[in-house]
Parts: structure tokens; sequence; C-alpha cells
């Protein structure tokens, strides 16, 4: 005996997709998709850092640099200031704007923390 079902949902169901691809490839892309009658939504959605965080100055990056750099090696201040020599404080103070970071200190925390000098002047 022959017993009726209920049809998936599944067969009217939408779903969201987010594609990212050379700007060499879209007009291709898009014709395949048009092809496939998929509703195309372009969003720009990117806006330049400087925009995003307006209170961000030049004189702040050293510090942020710095603590992003130890961030992902995963080192707290107080390892850092260990294996640089560098007393935490004065580290704290480099991170936070309120003390210059030199040449010579830059070279010596990019060659702990695996980066280049430059990002910490």
């Amino acid at each position: 005996m022959s017993v009726l079902t209920k049809k998936r949902p599944t067969e009217n169901t939408l779903i969201r997709a987010r594609i990212t691809l050379p700007v060499a490839k879209w007009a291709e892309t898009r014709k395949a998709l048009r092809a496939l009658k998929v509703k195309i939504e372009e969003e720009d959605e990117l806006i330049p850092w400087r925009e995003a965080f307006p209170d961000l100055k030049d004189e702040d990056m050293p510090g942020l640099h710095l603590q992003t750099a130890r961030n992902y090696c995963g080192l707290t201040q107080v390892a850092l200031s260990q294996k640089t020599g560098i007393p935490q404080r004065h580290l704290s103070e480099m991170e936070n704007g309120k003390r210059p970071i030199g040449k010579k200190l830059a070279r010596t925390l990019a060659e702990i923390l695996k980066t280049n000098y430059r990002f910490f002047l």
C-alpha cells in the first residue's frame, strides 16, 4: 500500500553564498551564475581601515605593531621582557605610545618576534 509523504522543503529553500575571486574572473563568473539563474547581489562592504578606526594616529602604530606581534607569538609583556632584557614597564609604555622605540630596541624586538624591525619605528 502506497502512503503519501510530504515533499522535502529543501527543494525551494534558498542559501546565501559569498565568493571571493580575482576581478579579471568576475565577468566570466557572473555570466555562468546568470546562466544558472542565480540571483546576484553585489556588496561593497569593505572600507579603508582608517575610516573604520579614525581615532588611530600614525604615532600609535609602532606600539600597536609591537602589541600585535607579541600577542601573535603568544608572549606576555613579562615573557618578552625576560627574553629581551627590556623592563616590562618600558614595554607597556612602548605599546601605549608613551615611550618611543629606538632603532636598536626595534632590532632586538624584531629578532625575538620574528618580524621586520621597521614595523616598530
